[in-house]
């Protein structure tokens, strides 16, 4: 990663492109500092350190801490997500989507523009969720609760917090259009990557602790011993793929000869990325927000029992979230890759693979391979996102977000390497027309 950046920077084109994104990271950074008026933020910290593991630790987590601090910022990329899960699973009910999906860059930018305006609402309803969970009792975290003092104080929170998560998601688009490219998914790394120092801290706490509780002597080295093995875990399952042979067929135009030449089509074993981690992770919020604004005072009955069951440290949660993850691996590899597609592919281009029959045989095999290279890497990314939370229930420690935010943060930096790389490719190769 290192190695690339600094070749990156060699490249006057992609130096810019570097330090506009920056720039925009550092533009991000300070939104998560500048606060919302009417809120307490020392009332906020009290509640989210007396309810680590719920949904508002894992806002506060993807938000590198903007929401403990009731900024600008506090709602991050979290509506956009949600937005993007909820129009991808439309695009495959509604016939209409799923025909504007298919019509290229036009298609696709008619698609973005409908996320948006799903963000705007999504982002408005969960504000004033938040907003009346903050007002609640829970919390009392709202200044002004009564009178005229109250409406007023009401309107510009909710209007802060979602033209906060607005001008999130015009800055990721802005890196992706003069930036480095993954622009949401960047400033989601910044906001965790932010995290680092209180999760060192934290562990720096469970040592101190150890005089108490001598178990922490072992256990903590334990928690760093995994991160480090995930963390190489994660880069060796990033690269590893299945490659498929193909073999094209001679031909002969003119005096040239053209084809003949063996090769294989890579089938990648975690072929979706972090985006599962991310969906599963947002999914599973929904519940606890939805209780959040019904019901934020429950202390027991059904609104209770939800909260627990999708609290972040529960052992159901971790169940949930390995059922969620292969699903949501296996519904973005069946959006993204066509195996009949493919296989028509390589029969235009006069290649076979050996054994197989051109046609359909081809697009099944193809379809074999890519659903076993998809459970094998849904299992992966699955099992490493859980650990952590299995890990923090035995050990009695809050590391449950652990496993989710290693995931997050080696994927894009792995994705936003091999980005730089094939923009440095195309700045190198000297084309035939030289």
């Amino acid at each position: 990663m290192f190695q690339t950046l600094r070749n990156a920077w060699k490249i006057e084109d992609l130096r810019k492109k570097l330090l506009f994104t920056l720039l925009i990271l550092v533009i991000v950074r300070l939104g998560c500092a500048i606060p919302v008026p009417f809120l307490d933020p020392s009332r906020l910290q009290e509640m989210l350190d007396s309810t680590q593991g719920n949904l508002l630790g894992y806002l506060n987590l993807l938000t590198g801490g903007a929401f403990a601090e009731a900024t600008l910022f506090a709602l991050g990329v979290s509506p956009y997500i949600t937005a993007s899960i909820v129009i991808q699973l439309l695009t495959v009910a509604i016939p209409a989507l799923e025909r504007m999906a298919k019509e290229g860059p036009e298609g696709q930018k008619k698609i973005k523009k409908i996320t948006r305006y799903s963000t705007i609402g999504l982002a408005i309803l969960q504000a004033y969720a938040y907003y009346t969970l903050l007002r609640s009792s829970q919390f009392n975290a709202v200044k002004y609760t009564t009178g005229a003092a109250a409406w007023i104080s009401g309107i510009a929170i909710v209007l802060a917090f979602s033209a906060g998560a607005m001008l999130v998601v015009w800055l990721g688009e802005r890196i992706d259009e003069k930036g480095i490219g993954n622009g949401i998914s960047l400033i989601l790394f910044a906001g965790i990557v932010a995290r680092i120092p209180t999760l060192i801290t934290r562990l720096i706490t469970y040592i101190q602790l150890g005089e108490f509780y001598p178990q922490y002597y072992v256990w903590v080295p334990l928690v760093v011993i995994l991160f480090i093995a995930m963390i190489a875990f994660i880069v060796l399952m990033n690269g590893a793929e299945r490659r498929i042979p193909v073999q094209y067929a001679k031909r002969i135009v003119g005096r040239k000869q053209y084809g003949g030449q063996s090769t294989y089509m890579p089938i990648k074993v975690n072929m979706s990325g972090v985006l599962p981690i991310i969906f599963a992770s947002t999914f599973l919020a929904i519940p606890g927000t939805i209780v959040g604004f019904v019901d934020p005072n429950a202390e027991g009955g059904f609104a209770k029992f939800i909260s627990n069951v999708f609290s972040t440290n529960s052992i159901w949660y971790a169940i949930l979230y390995f059922i969620l993850i292969i699903l949501f691996n296996y519904f973005y590899i069946a959006i993204q890759y066509n195996p009949i597609e493919m296989a028509n592919n390589i029969r235009k281009n006069n290649g076979a693979i050996p054994g197989i029959r051109p046609g359909k045989p081809t697009s099944d095999f193809i379809s074999r391979i890519i659903s076993k290279t998809t459970l094998t890497g849904a299992l992966m990314l699955a099992v490493i996102a859980i650990l952590p939370i299995i890990l923090g229930a035995v050990a009695n420690m809050n590391i449950s977000m652990g496993g989710t935010s290693i995931i997050i943060v080696v994927g894009v930096a792995l994705d936003t390497a091999r980005s730089l790389e094939s923009q440095m490719m195309m700045r190198h190769y000297k084309g035939f027309l030289e």
